[in-house]
């Protein structure tokens, strides 16, 4: 008896056996039955992840925004020649700083020690080998000044220097709230990536199925150097600054499933 002709397909871990002109169809697992506790095989069910069917996308969204608040570091370094007299003399300075800031409409919250230091100078000029000898003391008290007011930027910062500061380290612009910026930035974002993946995708025969995995990037608040420049015109004109506009951008790496 001559007996039917088989054809065998290889699909994944599972062996598809195909009986030559007839309408049985035989599936035989390659892999053994899981017994108790031992960890589940992958799946071959046509919804699980293969590698040959993903797709990784990397898509960027950036927003700009005109800014609402300045954060300005400024404070007062003093130098004398005892550690007392140095901080004395600072504190003096100070007072002036912070009545100027409250003068201008700065919120006590709105200011905030950043740093406070007392360092002693030293000689080292000596020829002979000696130790270097200290010379003075130098103090310095610096605040991190938030200035919701922009208008009146430039002022405030001039009232600051009259009233005692001699330090203004630190400029920049920013959003009180950033949330709805960088949520827009994330919307352009998201959405390049998938308008990216359906290109990929229908190019090569394949539809995306799902989004798999999103990881996030993100930065807020960076801008170019603000210019600042002194308007001489007159005694009372101020320091004029140009705030410009601050950049948040989001950058998301998604991981999609294509299938046939």
């Amino acid at each position: 008896m001559k007996l039917p002709a088989f054809r065998t397909l290889a699909s994944g871990a599972a062996m598809i056996t195909l009986v030559a002109g007839g309408a049985a169809l035989a599936q035989q697992s390659a892999s053994p039955a899981q017994m108790p506790g031992e960890q589940p095989m992958p799946s071959n069910h046509a919804n699980s992840i293969q590698p040959e069917t993903t797709l990784s996308v990397s898509a960027s969204g950036e927003i700009s925004r005109a800014p609402d608040i300045a954060t300005i570091t400024a404070g007062v370094q003093t130098q004398a020649g005892t550690a007392s007299a140095a901080m004395s003399q600072n504190a003096a300075a100070m007072d002036g700083v912070y009545d100027a800031l409250e003068a201008a409409g700065v919120a006590a919250r709105d200011m905030q020690t950043s740093n406070l230091s007392l360092q002693p100078r030293y000689d080292y000029s000596g020829q002979d080998g000696s130790p270097p000898r200290v010379t003075g003391y130098t103090a310095s008290n610096q605040l991190s000044v938030t200035v919701r007011d922009l208008d009146n930027l430039g002022t405030t910062m001039d009232a600051i220097v009259q009233e005692g500061g001699n330090t203004i380290s630190g400029l920049q612009f920013s959003l009180d709230d950033p949330t709805e910026a960088r949520n827009e930035a994330r919307r352009q974002a998201i959405q390049t990536a998938v308008k990216r993946a359906n290109l990929y995708a229908q190019e090569t025969g394949y539809r995306v199925a799902r989004i798999v995995t999103i990881n996030e990037q993100s930065s807020g608040g960076y801008q170019p150097q603000p210019m600042m420049a002194m308007r001489a015109e007159s005694a009372d004109a101020s320091t004029r600054v140009s705030r410009g506009e601050v950049n948040y951008s989001v950058t998301v790496d998604v991981t999609f499933e294509l299938r046939k």
